[in-house]
C-alpha cells in the first residue's frame, strides 16, 4: 500500500447518521439484552427439567444443531438489503422469551380454566395464542417503524427471526420431557430425546418459521397499501393463515393418526416450498430494481455508471472487495463493503419514492446515504470499469 493511498484511507470509517433517529433506542436496546439473559437463564431451567445433566445438556444440545441451518437461510434471503442486526435480534429474543412466556401463561391458564385436554389444548388453543404472540413483534415493528418493515422480504425475514427463537427454546422443553419419557410414550433418556430430535429437528425444523411467514408476508404486503382499512383487512388475513398452518400440523399430530400427519406435513412442505420459489423470485427483481434503480441515479450524476456492477451483482461486488483487500489492504475492502451497503439502500430508497410509495423522510435520508457515500469516495479502489457498463453510459 503506498503513502497515498494509506493517508486517504483513515483508520476510523466515517459512519452513516440517520437524519431521524427514533427516541427510544437505547432503553429498548438494553430491554432486550436484559430479556435475553432472561431467557439464557430460563432455557438453562427448562433443559434441568430433564432431572440431570445429562438430560439437560442433549436438550440444548439438540435445541442448538438446527440453528446454523436456519440462520443461513435468512442472512441468505437478507443479503441484497440487510435488515438492522438490532432488528433480527430483538425478533429471535421475543420470539424465544416474550412469545413463549405469553403463550405458555395463556395456554396454562385456558386449560385449566376450562379443564381442556392436553389434544384440545394443543390443536386449538396453542394456534391461538402462539401465533398472535409471535406476530405481536411485527405487528409492534410496523407500528413504532414503518420503514424497518418495507416490502415482501423483510416480513418474511422477521417472521422467520421470531419463529426460530420460538421454536428453540420450545424444543428444549419437548426434548427435556423426551428425556424423562411419559405413560404415554415408553421410549426414555438419550434415545427418548434422538427420536423427537429426529421429527422435530430434522423434518420440521422451519415449522415455526413457516407458521408465522403468512403474518410476515401480509405485513410486507400491507406496507405498500395507503388504505389503513385495506392494511387492517390484509394483516387480519396474514394471521388467520398462520393460526391456520399451525392448528393443521398441531391437529394432524393429536387426531390425524398416521395417515393425516403424513398429509399435513406433505401440505405444509408444500406450503414451505411455494414461499421458498416465491422469496427466490422477489429476490432475483429485487436484482433487477437495484440495476435500474443506480442506472436512474447514474444518470443523475450521483454516481459514476461504472460503479454499477459493483454495486448491484453479488460476484462484482465481492471482486470489488477482493480486488481492493489484495491491492490496498484490509481497510480498503472495508471502504468498499460500507460503500455498496450506503449505495444499495439509498437505491432501494430511490426507487420506492419513484414508484411513489410513502417512505417516513425518504428524501432526507436518500441525501443522507448520499453523503455517507461521498465520504468514503476518496478511499474508495475499485476495479477498472467493465466493457457493459462503459458501452450503455
Amino acid at each position: 500500500m503506498t503513502e497515498a493511498t494509506a493517508a486517504a484511507i483513515p483508520a476510523a470509517l466515517p459512519r452513516y447518521r440517520e437524519p431521524f433517529r427514533q427516541r427510544g433506542r437505547v432503553p429498548l436496546i438494553s430491554l432486550f439484552v436484559l430479556i435475553a439473559v432472561a431467557g439464557i437463564a430460563g432455557g438453562v431451567a427448562i433443559s434441568f427439567s430433564a432431572g440431570d445433566p445429562e438430560g439437560a445438556g442433549l436438550s440444548i444440545l439438540f435445541a442448538i444443531i438446527p440453528l446454523p441451518l436456519l440462520w443461513l437461510a435468512y442472512w441468505w434471503l437478507d443479503r441484497y438489503e440487510p435488515e438492522p442486526r438490532r432488528y433480527k435480534f430483538a425478533a429471535f429474543v421475543w420470539g424465544g422469551v416474550v412469545a413463549v412466556a405469553i403463550a405458555l401463561a395463556l395456554e396454562v391458564w385456558i386449560q385449566n380454566t376450562w379443564n381442556l385436554s392436553d389434544e384440545t389444548t394443543a390443536s386449538v388453543v396453542a394456534p391461538l395464542v402462539e401465533e398472535p404472540s409471535k406476530c405481536l413483534f411485527l405487528l409492534l415493528t410496523f407500528a413504532r417503524s414503518r420503514r424497518v418493515i418495507d416490502g415482501f422480504i423483510d416480513g418474511l425475514v422477521y417472521a422467520g427471526f421470531v419463529g426460530i427463537g420460538f421454536a428453540f427454546v420450545e424444543n428444549i422443553g419437548y426434548y427435556a420431557a423426551s428425556y424423562l419419557g411419559s405413560p404415554d410414550i415408553q421410549i426414555a433418556g438419550a434415545e427418548g430425546v434422538t427420536t423427537t430430535f429426529v421429527v422435530r429437528g430434522l423434518f420440521s425444523p422451519f415449522a415455526h418459521p413457516l407458521f408465522t411467514s403468512a403474518f410476515g408476508i401480509a405485513v410486507g404486503l400491507a406496507v405498500a397499501r395507503r388504505s389503513k382499512i385495506g392494511k387492517i383487512v390484509i394483516m387480519t388475513m396474514g394471521l388467520a393463515v398462520s393460526v391456520g398452518l399451525h392448528a393443521l400440523w398441531n391437529g394432524s399430530l393429536s387426531y390425524g393418526g398416521g395417515a393425516g400427519f403424513v398429509l399435513a406435513y406433505l401440505v405444509l412442505a408444500l406450503v414451505l416450498v411455494g414461499i421458498a420459489i416465491l422469496a427466490v423470485i422477489i429476490r432475483t427483481r429485487q436484482v433487477k430494481i437495484l440495476e435500474r434503480s443506480l442506472s436512474y441515479v447514474a444518470q443523475r450524476g450521483w454516481i459514476h455508471p461504472a460503479e454499477i456492477p459493483y454495486l448491484s451483482r453479488f460476484g462484482y461486488r465481492k471482486a470489488a472487495r477482493r480486488f481492493a483487500k489484495e491491492r490496498e489492504g484490509r481497510r480498503a475492502a472495508r471502504v468498499i463493503t460500507r460503500y455498496q451497503r450506503h449505495a444499495t439502500e439509498m437505491a432501494f430508497l430511490h426507487d420506492g419514492m419513484m414508484k411513489g410509495r410513502a417512505i417516513p423522510h425518504g428524501v432526507e435520508r436518500t441525501y443522507a446515504l448520499l453523503d455517507a457515500m461521498y465520504a468514503l469516495r476518496p478511499a474508495l479502489r475499485f476495479p477498472p470499469a467493465l466493457q457493459s457498463t462503459t458501452r450503455r453510459f
